[in-house]
């Protein structure tokens, strides 16, 4: 019985063509391991070099936005370093192309604003992206930011597609919300 559900997941996976998938609690450690693994999938998925860095550096992206911005910690609240939050993230393929999903839980008074930065970002041209990218190098870190405020820019800029997103209220608790980001690359 415990083969059989296991293999249920299995086969779902291979039919959607996921390379990789984890779901729980983000860490420095835990990045990094992730990330060996990755780079050893993508190897063997056939990801060109190019290609490769581009899912690399958007996975990045989406990891440290799990670990600085979710709303679910195994740490507590003040501890600055060494955060655990919780999130989940996959890349797949798709024809010629990969795709990465992230997904964690954000304050419900937080999601408009990631909304408007996203929207802002899947208007905008590649020239365009790379002018915000080069202007927020230069720039003073937002002041909502735990990182250098680049995250979602420098995943439009990997992303061969603009960034697709979406917020779904979490069940029993209005004061958060799942946010989701998807990039195709």
């Amino acid at each position: 019985m415990l083969y059989e559900e296991f293999d249920e997941l299995w086969q779902v996976a291979q039919k959607r063509h996921v390379i990789f998938f984890y779901a729980g609690y983000f860490s420095q450690p835990v990045v990094a391991a992730v990330s060996e693994t990755i780079r050893a999938r993508l190897d063997s998925a056939g990801a060109a070099g190019p290609t490769s860095r581009r899912i690399f550096s958007a996975f990045v992206e989406m990891a440290q936005n799990i670990m600085h911005y979710s709303s679910e910690a195994l740490t507590p609240a003040d501890q600055r370093d060494r955060q655990m939050r919780r999130g989940s993230f996959c890349i797949g393929a798709s024809g010629d192309q990969f795709f990465l999903l992230c997904a964690n839980p954000v304050m419900s008074n937080q999601a408009l604003a990631i909304q408007t930065r996203l929207e802002s970002l899947r208007t905008m041209t590649v020239e365009q992206l790379k002018a915000a990218y080069k202007q927020a190098l230069r720039a003073e870190t937002p002041a909502d930011s735990k990182g250098a405020g680049l995250g979602f820019l420098t995943m439009a800029r990997e992303a061969s597609e603009p960034l697709e997103f979406e917020f779904v209220p979490a069940a029993n608790d209005p004061d958060t919300t799942i946010f989701c980001i998807k990039a195709i690359i």
